[in-house]
């Protein structure tokens, strides 16, 4: 019989990845997350019956040990950028991934990965870096023989990073940032994926492994070459931090005086802390090379997705092509 993985989070863009690696390397996936009929996507991954999307509420014990049993293996994908009403930094990130390992480990899961990220910290003046702390903290004391994922910024073809900006850059000459010297290592989704799969398949050595791409670039240079691959050009401008602490303690605000009904999808306050510091992994970590793994250039793939948001879109190419016969 097929080996089972159950994916937690598995529908987003991450879990997605890996969900498509673990069907072809045969194992039959579980994918576990709040809405299901939102998943059904995922199902033609692999044949018939070996990918299923199912219910699952990570902040209830019960729910969690439905959809693990009989699995051989267990990967946590959930992890949010705001709080929005009972999913709080804490009930997800922390309590969600201890209960998750904890109950992985009265299973008899034999491997379980975590997907972290850089800067995790326990006394980072971020709650989203403090609560990925305690969630690895937590990991590890329930089940120490975890792996642990902690990538930079990634970005792919459904990113939240590079499509964000780039549908900004359509309208007007002006592209707000904040951080603009914040240096980050932004790493190919996939690649993280097949990081993933080796932790699944018992491949990989228990523990942390902090997952960069091979360039290392500010906030203002990720953006230019942005704008390098969708023909814009564009005045990058920098946002003070005291400036967008005060636009994100005001976004914060509209959400919680809405009770949720106005999301802040701008900025949030504690967004502002995390760009405070570099995004980059560790000299000496852990990383890729343990893994044998090559990480993929930005240079490669964002030409593959960002072309849509070209003033000529798909016909940017062919445009391009008729002004060079003319100059011949």
């Amino acid at each position: 019989m097929n080996k089972l993985v159950t994916i937690y989070g598995g529908s987003g863009f991450v879990g997605r990845y890996i969900a498509r690696r673990m069907a072809k390397e045969g194992w039959r996936v579980r994918v576990a997350v709040r809405r299901p009929n939102d998943a059904l996507f995922v199902k033609p991954y692999g044949v018939v019956g070996q990918v299923e999307p199912v219910a699952c509420n990570i902040r209830d014990d019960a729910s969690v040990r439905a959809v693990m049993k009989g699995a051989d293996a267990v990967v946590n994908c959930v992890g949010i950028l705001n709080r929005s009403g009972k999913n709080t930094f804490d009930s997800v990130q922390a309590e969600g991934a201890a209960r998750i390992a904890r109950i992985a480990a009265e299973e008899g899961v034999a491997n379980l990965v975590h997907l972290s990220a850089i800067g995790a910290d326990e006394n980072s003046p971020s709650e989203y870096q403090q609560t990925k702390a305690a969630g690895e903290k937590a990991i590890l004391a329930a089940f120490p023989k975890a792996v642990i994922l902690r990538p930079s910024v990634i970005f792919g073809n459904e990113d939240g990073f590079f499509n964000r900006f780039a549908a900004m850059a359509r309208f007007g000459p002006i592209l707000p940032v904040v951080g603009a010297e914040t240096r980050f290592q932004p790493v190919y989704v996939d690649d993280v994926a097949q990081a993933a799969v080796l932790g699944i398949t018992g491949q990989a050595a228990p523990g942390i492994y902090e997952l960069g791409g091979p360039d290392v670039e500010t906030f203002r240079d990720l953006m230019r070459q942005m704008l390098a691959v969708i023909r814009r050009r564009r005045l990058i401008v920098n946002i003070p931090f005291f400036a967008a602490s005060i636009m994100g303690g005001a976004f914060d605000l509209l959400q919680a005086v809405t009770l949720g009904l106005i999301q802040n999808g701008m900025v949030t306050r504690d967004q502002v802390r995390n760009l405070r510091a570099d995004n980059v992994v560790t000299p000496g970590a852990k990383g890729f090379a343990e893994l044998g793994i090559t990480p993929t250039a930005m240079e490669a793939v964002l030409p593959e997705y960002l072309w849509r948001y070209r003033p000529s879109g798909q016909y940017a190419a062919i445009k391009e092509s008729a002004k060079n016969l003319r100059k011949a």
